[in-house]
């Protein structure tokens, strides 16, 4: 799908949507803190500096760095008819896609999907990882209802913005021979396996953190995380960003806030 594009200024359009992108994930950033500090409250005991301090530099480093790699994606996706529509719509002052292009109830519908997938696997594989390295503060795996909540939106924004946005549109663009040919099927369906296993592989520092580095923690870390990320990249390609994030926010809300309820019940 094309986003819409200014008529004279595509550049200032995608400046401006590129820094409100930015300064979301940057507060999804500092959002998710207290889930990563209630999991695994020990890579925290090392800080040299206070931990307010800490998470608003996390926090600023994320808006810069999400901003910039954004405004990257925004570019190249206008040469491969990738981007964000509903941004681009709304910034430009232009009318935004329709509902029945844009189908959040099937992006809903596949993040919960892809969820449901992820607790299947679990539940095939959690048997097989070995014992955590630390104790878990939480039976939840440290996750609680409003943790969870705050995470989702890490997830669903600044997670999307780099493997969809930037690498996934970065993929693409370099298969199209830097945006010159139309992109073909199967470039975008590359482009989703690509950004899928590095954004299964981005989780795996929290993954040895709690169980250390080991064959299984590598598998199910990165196929888990993968096979969800298949629908988010179909969303994307198909959608544009913003459903791929209604997608990925709804598979972290049943992952980390309607699971953790369920155990407690």
């Amino acid at each position: 799908m094309h986003p819409p594009m200014a008529p004279r200024h595509p550049w200032s359009l995608d400046l401006r949507a590129a820094a409100v992108w930015g300064t979301l994930a940057g507060l999804s950033a500092v959002a998710v803190m207290p889930y990563v500090l209630q999991l695994m409250p020990e890579a925290f005991e090392k800080l040299q500096v206070p931990l307010p301090v800490f998470v608003l530099v996390q926090g600023v480093q994320a808006m810069v760095l999400i901003g910039l790699l954004s405004l990257l994606g925004l570019r190249m996706g206008r040469r491969v008819g990738l981007g964000s529509p509903l941004m681009q719509a709304w910034l430009g002052r232009a009318a935004p896609p329709g509902i029945h292009t844009l189908k959040p109830l099937q992006a809903i519908g596949l993040g919960v999907l892809a969820a449901t997938l992820v607790i299947g696997g679990s539940l095939m594989l959690d048997p097989l990882l070995p014992e955590p390295l630390h104790p878990i503060a939480d039976p939840g795996t440290g996750r609680t209802v409003l943790n969870g909540l705050l995470a989702s939106f890490y997830g669903g924004i600044a997670e999307e913005l780099l493997a969809r946005l930037f690498v996934m549109t970065l993929v693409v663009w370099l298969l199209s021979a830097f945006g010159r040919r139309r992109p073909r099927p199967a470039m975008f369906w590359a482009a989703i396996v690509v950004a899928g296993l590095l954004f299964g592989a981005a989780h795996l520092p929290a993954a040895v953190e709690l169980w250390g580095l080991s064959p299984i923690v590598v598998f199910r870390t990165i196929v888990l995380n993968a096979l969800a990320a298949l629908a988010f990249g179909w969303l994307y390609w198909r959608r544009g960003i913003e459903m791929a994030m209604l997608g990925h926010f709804s598979a972290d809300i049943v992952l980390h806030v309607l699971m953790p309820l369920a155990q407690r019940g």
